[in-house]
């Protein structure tokens, strides 16, 4: 079975630095697109950003570009979101997805197939 756990959620002030992590088993990230989303309250949820670990393609948000990184471990089983010069628009729960067979990074949540469950980020003002 695949499962994905996200951690690194926490309360950070307005400007701080937060970095998510997304522990997979059961898939081979070579195979695979791991994206991550966030939901706000009363919002859709929203594609922050996607790596292909095949051929290292990434995706972001307008929103991320610039203050957001992903990135994977060497052994490919955790997939990281750096998140820097955070803002209080960034409180979200936040989620990690996998889908395979896509040949393209995507912040179309309806695409992906696997899900983690979230992880709260909360940046105060």
């Amino acid at each position: 079975d695949v499962q994905l756990q996200a951690s690194g959620g926490g309360l950070v002030q307005a400007g701080g630095s937060l970095r998510l992590s997304c522990t997979a088993s059961g898939l081979s990230f070579d195979e695979t697109a791991i994206g991550w989303f966030r939901q706000a309250p009363g919002k859709e949820r929203e594609g922050v950003s996607c790596m292909r670990s095949s051929d290292g393609s990434t995706y972001y948000a307008d929103s991320a570009k610039g203050r957001f990184t992903i990135s994977s471990d060497n052994a490919k089983t955790t997939v990281y979101l750096q998140m820097n010069s955070l803002k209080p628009e960034d409180t979200a729960v936040y989620y990690c997805a996998a889908v395979g067979g896509l040949n393209y990074c995507s912040g179309i949540a309806e695409l992906y197939d696997y899900w983690g469950q979230g992880t709260q980020v909360t940046v105060s003002s």
